[in-house]
């Protein structure tokens, strides 16, 4: 698969911003509290050794106190030279973040103390901030370009009537109505979205026959195909009606704990993705499996499309981003807002499941394991 909701986008794992030497708790050999500690140890050596030296030289004891208190004024200020100048540096790059430029990055993220760790956290601070206003500004550019199309197909349909271009007449309506019910569409993706970012989308957990349950997620997904032929759909302009949807649940008296609701979005969004990255008379598999604990499932989608790089696995489910072409399996744009997968991603972690890309012989194979009454228990 490629472009359309398969657009590998998303953000890899990313280490924890502490660094390792942090696990430890202790004190660490270069950390400012042992820079610190050692200044206080030079300081005291050196304002000894001074009056050694004065003991067994006879030298007066005021220039030994002046001798003392310059050596220790330059450890002193050598040191905090080496622990102000990188705060001075964090503080002018932190205000330009502030001001919307993520492009500066902070020096000296190779030292081993804790300014080093500060160092890294910033600069990875403005690595995520500026990813974040990529995506807003992609967010705008998808949402802009999918409102267009039917915004100006609906004003084209009002006009050729006002003008009296055309008649009012049934056909002319249904033209319209399809329009508005792919502003429909776009706008109900939106709003789940949200609520999903914003946490107020309920898990309402029980336990289902997997069998009935499937198939009747792909006969929505048969009509919706039927009913959309020769329209855009909300998700995309894919309008396939050649390839086949195949359900494969073993054991068939399968049962699962989770909310067939959620579960419908993550299904149908992963049959609406492989159906439009599939080669002309090609086939969609929707297998289930039992999985390892009580009433468990593992789901996978399988298509016979041109698959995904496996270095690419980790970004499948990044959202608005369509990228390097936004090509289907047939070679046409398919014109997707980059939403379905995101979305599908989302009602797993609702669950406390995992979704991800396998491995596969052909095509793509997206694998999605939801952990039963043991993971929602933890959610309620």
């Amino acid at each position: 698969m490629s472009g359309g909701d398969r657009t590998p986008h998303a953000r890899a794992a990313r280490p924890h911003p502490i660094g390792p030497h942090w696990a430890t708790g202790g004190l660490r050999p270069f950390s400012i509290k042992a820079k610190l500690g050692t200044l206080v140890v030079v300081s005291v050596f050196i304002t000894t050794g001074l009056i050694m030296v004065a003991m067994y030289t006879a030298t007066e004891l005021r220039f030994i106190t002046v001798f003392s208190i310059i050596a220790t004024l330059l450890i002193t200020q050598f040191v905090a030279h080496s622990l102000t100048a990188p705060l001075d540096e964090m503080s002018t790059v932190a205000r330009s973040i502030s001001n919307g430029d993520y492009t500066r990055r902070v020096r000296g993220a190779d030292r081993r103390d804790e300014l080093g760790d500060l160092a890294v956290t910033i600069n990875r601070m403005a690595d995520e901030l500026a990813a974040q206003d990529l995506q807003r500004k992609e967010l705008v550019a998808n949402v802009s370009h999918e409102l267009r199309t039917p915004i100006a197909g609906l004003r084209a349909v009002l006009e050729n009537v006002v003008d009296g271009v055309m008649a009012a007449d049934p056909e002319t309506m249904r033209t319209a109505l399809k329009q508005t019910e792919r502003l429909g569409r776009l706008v109900e993706t939106l709003l789940d979205l949200s609520r999903l970012d914003n946490g107020v989308v309920p898990l309402k957990a029980r336990r289902f026959e997997v069998w009935p349950y499937l198939s009747g997620v792909l006969k929505e997904a048969n009509m919706a195909v039927s009913q959309r032929a020769g329209i855009a759909s909300g998700s995309g302009t894919h309008t396939r009606t050649d390839v086949h949807l195949h359900l494969d649940v073993s054991p068939p008296e399968l049962t699962a704990h989770a909310d067939p609701e959620r579960i419908h979005q993550v299904v149908a969004n992963l049959i609406d993705n492989a159906v439009k990255h599939s080669p002309a008379h090609g086939r969609v598999t929707v297998r289930a499996r039992r999985g390892l604990t009580p009433e468990s499932l593992e789901l996978e989608v399988l298509d016979e499309g041109p698959g995904i790089p496996e270095s690419e696995w980790h970004r499948v489910f990044e959202r608005f981003n369509r990228g390097n072409a936004g090509h289907s399996a047939n070679g046409k744009g398919d014109g997707g807002t980059g939403l379905g997968l995101a979305i599908a991603r989302w009602a797993v972690d609702l669950h406390g499941g995992k979704i991800r890309v396998a491995e596969s012989a052909r095509g793509c194979r997206i694998k999605v394991t939801l952990p039963g009454q043991a993971g929602t228990a933890k959610l309620t």
